[in-house]
């Protein structure tokens, strides 16, 4: 057997295992997808928000918080970063217009979101402490349908379900798609307590742990996941409440977007490097997280690798047997040419297109509770998602490969 035929079968395994074992988390979690808990007593909470030339949407974020149906919710701190625009003082005027709402401003630009949000948690006394974008939009119920996982003693930290506000554009579009299927199988991580970050839109924690773990990592590129790791690595659990919405700006724009994940990736591999010492060892993160992150990236690469030198090969392959066929007139293609012999490796391979197919369309399926003025994505997105915006991931995470050895940590 060569070389070429066992990266492929072992490339094959670890996506049939990974999709077997999401299906059977599935199968055995079927009712309990959209489950919540009603919270037996009044946790006081306050909301932490940072911003940063956020002047365009930050005052609909504090008038969508401040909406919250939740009787729990004691204060709304909003926390400029020093921004360049009139963000603060747009601040200010909510602060004026809106109960319970305190304007607060760093005292110089800490130049990333962990830095507001550490700032900001400076304020809380509640015994929980929420964090919200300064582009996000929770509905009136996200934040009563998080609290009551409190309940668990052993629970740290709460998320929610991220959507796509706006879709019109088409790199949008395929964003809604990318964020549903996220969520979904965010919620099956829960099952097997490996849920392996707490977004940045809508995530809460109990404050008296927040504070034990000095709050957010201000290195880090991507706090929510870091802070997420340091709380499963203290054994603490970590829950999301898929009724809980809260929809955010995606990117419209191929730069915007590319930045973005960068950060993202680069902020992973900090992460990585930052809780090695936990690979393998006892918990989820160390026996499951750590290792799903690392396969998951090094099949991305190896995948891209191997589809670029496939397709170098078989193009080299045609430009010669072409030139040759052209210079010694003989046919370019010939009836043997076309005969087509299945073998147990496209055999393989169809079988997990077609898995990853219906695991696809049975997530979206799943993404209830949105207005009318949401359509369903149809096929042809979701064709034009999976085999052209999830191969733009592989050379992302070489980017930022890129972007983590030269040390640029700026967002």
């Amino acid at each position: 057997m060569d070389l070429l035929t066992i990266c492929y079968l072992v490339f094959t395994f670890i996506g049939l295992y990974y999709l077997s074992l999401f299906t059977l988390i599935y199968l055995h979690n079927i009712k309990n997808i959209y489950y919540y808990i009603k919270p037996k007593k009044e946790y006081s909470i306050s909301i932490v928000i940072p911003c940063y030339n956020g002047a365009d949407g930050i005052e609909r974020t504090i008038k969508k918080i401040f909406e919250s149906d939740y009787p729990g919710l004691k204060k709304i701190i909003v926390v400029d970063d020093q921004s360049t625009d009139n963000s603060y003082e747009i601040i200010k005027g909510c602060e004026k217009k809106y109960p319970n709402v305190l304007a607060l401003q760093t005292p110089k630009n800490t130049g990333n979101a962990a830095g507001a949000k550490n700032y900001g948690a400076k304020f809380v006394e509640t015994e929980l402490i929420g964090f919200s974008d300064d582009d996000a939009y929770p509905n009136s119920d996200a934040i009563s349908k998080m609290v009551g996982f409190f309940n668990d003693p052993q629970v740290g930290a709460v998320t929610s379900r991220v959507l796509v506000q706006n879709r019109k554009k088409f790199l949008a579009k395929l964003q809604s798609i990318e964020y549903k299927l996220i969520a979904f199988t965010r919620k099956l991580f829960e099952f097997i307590d490996a849920i392996y970050v707490t977004n940045g839109p809508l995530s809460i924690y109990r404050n008296d742990v927040f504070k034990e773990i000095d709050g957010f990592d201000e290195k880090n590129l991507t706090e929510d996941i870091e802070i997420t790791w340091n709380f499963l690595s203290k054994k603490w659990k970590v829950k999301i409440s898929m009724p809980s919405i809260v929809y955010t700006t995606a990117p419209e724009k191929i730069k915007d977007w590319l930045k973005q994940r960068l950060r993202w990736n680069a902020g992973g591999i900090q992460t990585i490097l930052k809780y090695k010492g936990e690979f393998l060892k006892k918990g989820m993160i160390g026996l499951f997280i750590f290792p799903y992150f690392v396969s998951a990236w090094i099949l991305g690469i190896f995948g891209l690798g191997l589809l670029t030198y496939r397709l170098s090969r078989y193009l080299i392959t045609q430009y010669l047997a072409t030139s040759y066929s052209i210079g010694a007139q003989t046919a370019i293609i010939t009836a043997n040419d076309l005969a087509f012999s299945p073998s147990i490796l496209f055999f393989f391979g169809i079988t997990l297109l077609t898995l990853g197919v219906l695991y696809n369309l049975n997530a979206l399926a799943h993404s209830r509770n949105e207005p009318k003025e949401f359509k369903r994505e149809n096929i042809f997105d979701l064709i034009i998602y999976m085999f052209i915006y999830l191969l733009l991931y592989p050379m992302v995470l070489i980017g930022s490969i890129y972007k983590f050895l030269k040390k640029d940590y700026s967002w």
